[in-house]
């Protein structure tokens, strides 16, 4: 039986989903350490420890552990200041590895931080290492310029581990161009393997989700769902809704579902501040409701309620969000960037428009508030497309397919070693 250790240092899959840094990267590691012991392997997932309340290891599901790793003080900090502490956090899972009775054959690092954690691992216990970086260090600096706070030095940190790395997983054909042209990635060694979404979670319930969620009926309701900071782009949704509601004259609703609280906090959280303030200058703070954080169990009920759901943001390797809402039997509407122009076929699923160009946005859903059955076809094929390709069964068996392409080197050598020992023994 495998055993895989998950490195995960900020994104823990126990985490709230939702707050400043906690959203499609918790979902990845939870959903793929399920889907990877249901395939029969035994995953520890490490992730730092941010509260002195949390348990050393949390036996959290059949065949998985949740480790907390104390690295720096047992409280939040920010993943752009977590970068002191890898050194401390890489040497105690090496202690821990080496107090297991089983070994791991395999370690899967989760973003950049991660990564030179699973440097300290296979340098010192000799354990090959598979890499899925989330986002790109020179990616996310072109499109978020001074707003991005992590140091340069992470630029020179990503090229390192796309070198040593075993395998690298790509999250889409964009993903993997990323690697290539920024990093000089070898393309040889990197693999593209989508994220995705669970049936169990999420499907149409159209019947009865807005009566659910006390929503007009008859309204023409617009969701955006995910973190609130910046690059996800909800002034520009903000902005297009505007437009609607001023020169096409529809009678709009905005969802706005995220935050770092149940209600919506400008204070907790300072983006959801300023995304109020625009509502009040551009005149539509009556057709935007800011609902905070929700329950993963509650957005079924968001996306199936939603005529059409919005994600526009400035760079996305992947985008979970879309999928999410394809599964509902929505369609989707997004920015033409990362995953998100891979996962959304324009014209057919929803619509791909550019990045912060709210008169664009708000044209397409003009044109699916006035040809609703079309909008309704949309959500059907979206719908088809997300469990053609995007569940996280189908995820985690191509991700288990690229650590045993990894590992059957490796194993055959032992094997072929086993054999000529034996047959120096026998002579």
């Amino acid at each position: 039986m495998r055993k895989i250790a998950l490195i995960s240092e900020h994104a823990s899959p126990l985490a709230r989903i939702g707050s400043i840094d906690s959203g499609g990267q918790n979902v990845y590691v939870a959903q793929l350490a399920k889907q990877l012991a249901r395939l029969g392997y035994l995953i520890d997932i490490f992730t730092r420890r941010d509260s002195d309340q949390l348990e050393p290891v949390v036996d959290w599901h059949p065949g998985v552990r949740v480790v907390h790793v104390p690295a720096g003080p047992p409280e939040f900090i920010p993943k752009e200041a977590m970068l002191p502490y890898m050194e401390q956090f890489g040497r105690f899972v090496i202690r821990f590895a080496r107090r297991q009775k089983m070994r791991y054959d395999i370690v899967h690092a989760n973003f950049f931080m991660s990564g030179m954690v699973a440097q300290q691992i296979k340098a010192t216990l000799g354990i090959p290492f598979v890499m899925t970086f989330h986002a790109l260090g020179r990616v996310r600096r072109l499109c978020q310029k001074e707003a991005d706070a992590f140091p340069d030095i992470r630029f020179a940190i990503e090229e390192r581990l796309m070198h040593d790395a075993d395998r690298v997983i790509a999250e889409c054909p964009q993903d993997r161009r990323d690697m290539e042209q920024h990093y000089g990635a070898p393309s040889a060694r990197i693999d593209v393997v989508p994220c995705g979404f669970d049936p169990d979670e999420f499907w149409p319930t159209t019947l009865d989700a807005r009566q659910n969620l006390g929503l007009d009926r008859d309204e023409f309701i617009v969701l955006q769902l995910g973190r609130m900071v910046p690059r996800k782009g909800v002034d520009n949704v903000i902005r297009a809704v505007a437009i609607l509601h001023h020169q096409y004259q529809v009678p709009v609703r905005l969802l706005v579902v995220g935050g770092n609280g149940e209600k919506p906090d400008p204070i907790a959280t300072p983006e959801l501040g300023r995304l109020m303030q625009l509502t009040e200058e551009l005149g539509v703070a009556q057709c935007v409701t800011f609902t905070g954080q929700r329950q993963r169990e509650q957005l079924r009920y968001y996306y199936s309620a939603a005529n059409v759901f919005v994600t526009t943001p400035w760079y996305e390797p992947f985008g979970i969000t879309p999928v999410e809402a394809m599964a509902c039997g929505t369609p989707v509407i997004g920015t033409a960037v990362g995953g998100i122009k891979t996962t959304v076929v324009d014209s057919e699923t929803g619509y791909l428009v550019p990045p912060n160009d709210p008169e664009a946005l708000a044209e397409r859903l003009s044109w699916l508030q006035r040809h609703p059955h079309l909008a309704q076809r949309m959500g059907w094929a979206g719908m088809r497309r997300a469990y053609q390709h995007y569940t996280w069964r189908n995820v985690a068996t191509s991700i288990a397919g690229v650590y045993e392409s990894v590992l059957e080197p490796a194993t055959r050598y032992a094997l072929q070693q086993r054999a000529v020992s034996g047959e120096l023994r026998a002579n």
